[in-house]
């Protein structure tokens, strides 16, 4: 068993509790995080990879299909928090990849951990990007606006302004960091900054016009 599989198995043994975020038994780490962690380390990266790094949002698309680049990879685990991709880091730095476009927080916000608290964590989580991987160049991407009207996701309710405020922490961090920072959020907010409904069936995940307003965003800085 190597060390990413036994971190899910005793998360799972003793994490149990469903944060409503859209993925199936969430815990710290379920069995899903496992089974793609695992896949993760053993298919790695190389210098030529474009790694999009996050949580459901990133792993929802065909990133290398819907931008039309075999070098783009797809990192991304239903349901996982910042300490999750801190834990598997090394499966994609250890390639020493050419991108990262990371994305990851609303799971954490899902946990009632603080806009503080997880843009803190970020920032470190980039620090140990630039350190373990320093020529990699690295895109950190703003939380996407949610929208509670679709009464989906409980752990969720009354948290928009908790995503505004890890947005607004976490830039000065990436810019200060040198890496590059990319405001999504503004490109699927509403009138009230709420996640758009044209563009979710739940008020949290992308339908397919939502990812083609991303990729239109992230085509730039693929392309760059």
């Amino acid at each position: 068993m190597n060390k990413l599989t036994a971190i899910a198995a005793t998360a799972v043994m003793t994490l149990l509790n469903c944060c409503g975020c859209g993925c199936e038994a969430d815990a710290r780490y379920n069995e899903l995080w496992g089974q793609r962690a695992s896949l993760f380390e053993m298919l790695g990266t190389d210098s030529t990879s474009i790694v999009f790094f996050g949580n459901s949002l990133t792993h929802g698309c065909e990133w290398h299909e819907l931008l039309g680049n075999p070098h783009v990879v797809n990192r991304g685990i239903n349901g996982d928090i910042v300490q999750g991709l801190r834990d598997r880091l090394p499966a994609v730095t250890k390639g020493r990849p050419a991108k990262i476009f990371l994305l990851c927080g609303v799971n954490d916000i899902s946990h009632d951990l603080s806009a503080d608290s997880i843009a803190t964590a970020l920032g470190e989580l980039i620090g140990e990007i630039r350190e373990q991987s320093p020529r990699t160049r690295l895109y950190v991407q703003s939380l996407l606006p949610i929208n509670n009207s679709f009464g989906r996701y409980k752990a969720i309710f009354g948290k928009e302004q908790t995503v505004r405020d890890v947005n607004s922490l976490l830039r000065p961090i990436v810019e200060k960091a040198g890496a590059t920072w990319i405001d999504i959020h503004s490109l699927f907010a509403d009138a009230d900054g709420n996640l758009r409904a044209d563009l979710t069936n739940d008020g949290l995940h992308l339908l397919a016009p939502g990812y083609l307003i991303w990729r239109d965003a992230l085509r730039p800085y693929v392309d760059e």
